[in-house]
């Protein structure tokens, strides 16, 4: 019998893929990970992330009505060590009868401060500072 847990995850999965391929990629790039279940043959599998095809950063899905985000850091960071990438970990995750779209994202403050920096300089919101501080 299968299990409706992992199920409901599988699922998740595949929609988050076709969310980011429809809203951020704009053709088919991401994919559920061959090593879940899905996916296609010959691409690389990045060490655990639940999808493939997002340059840069490590994807952890959960879909669960109460999430520990920080054990799903760990698990994301883990996989990251045993990957040997440099992506960036993000918990993606969201609870029965939400939309894809409202999905919350979480990541540490030290990968959304780059991430934060990059969308200002590019809206010309503010200038690049060599010497800024780091914490």
């Amino acid at each position: 019998m299968a299990n409706p847990q992992k199920s409901k995850g599988d699922n998740y999965e595949r929609e988050l893929a076709t969310y980011l391929n429809e809203q951020v990629f704009g053709e088919e790039q991401c994919q559920r990970a061959p090593l879940s279940g899905g996916g296609k043959s010959g691409i690389v599998i990045a060490g655990g992330a639940d999808l493939v095809g997002t340059p840069d950063v490590f994807i952890e899905a959960k879909r669960v009505e109460r999430l520990n985000v920080r054990d799903a850091m760990r698990q994301a960071e883990r996989n990251i060590d045993r990957s040997s990438t440099s992506d960036v970990p993000v918990v993606i995750t969201r609870r029965n009868r939400e939309a894809t779209g409202d999905s919350l994202v979480v990541m540490r403050m030290k990968d959304w401060k780059k991430l934060y920096k990059q969308f200002l300089l590019f809206n010309g919101k503010i200038k690049d500072e060599p010497h800024v501080v780091s914490r």
